[in-house]
């Protein structure tokens, strides 16, 4: 069974499986709605889709005519979105489940839209925990000074 939850953790919600593939999407919609360079959303069949806790805490904000994105009235966490008058799948936002997920990306999508500072065909430096200030300095962060 896989597990996700908002940041504040008044909502938690639990499926056992994802079909198909997922993509990142660099559209306008899609960044705005998840703060990032993209999104990353996984299809759960609606059937198998269970809120554990916390149905009283989402709200729901309708971004285009029909596609409901659901978040948390606390945190602001977004958590899934439904599409359509009958969905069949929720489309569950990657970030925001507390399970390991194994599977790997198919491809960006609509690259043609995406910022002009996201550059995911650049290589940069990767660091596996927070890197040292003198490498890359990331103000206004938790990032250690030592």
């Amino acid at each position: 069974m896989l597990m996700g939850s908002c940041l504040c953790k008044d909502i938690e919600f639990q499926f056992p499986e994802s079909v198909g593939d997922y993509v990142y999407c660099h559209c306008p919609s899609c960044r705005k709605a998840s703060g990032a360079a993209f999104g990353a959303n996984i299809s759960v069949p609606i059937k198998t889709f269970e809120i554990l806790k916390g149905k009283e805490s989402l709200k729901v904000f309708e971004s285009s005519p029909g596609k409901l994105r659901h978040f948390c009235n606390r945190c602001g966490s977004p958590l899934f979105t439904l599409v359509g008058t009958n969905p069949t799948f929720v489309r569950v936002r990657l970030g925001s489940l507390d399970s390991d997920f194994a599977q790997l990306p198919a491809a960006h999508i609509f690259m043609s839209q995406k910022a002009t500072w996201d550059r995911p065909e650049l290589d940069i430096l990767s660091f596996d925990e927070w890197p040292a200030p003198d490498s890359v300095s990331i103000r206004g962060s938790h990032q250690p000074t030592e």
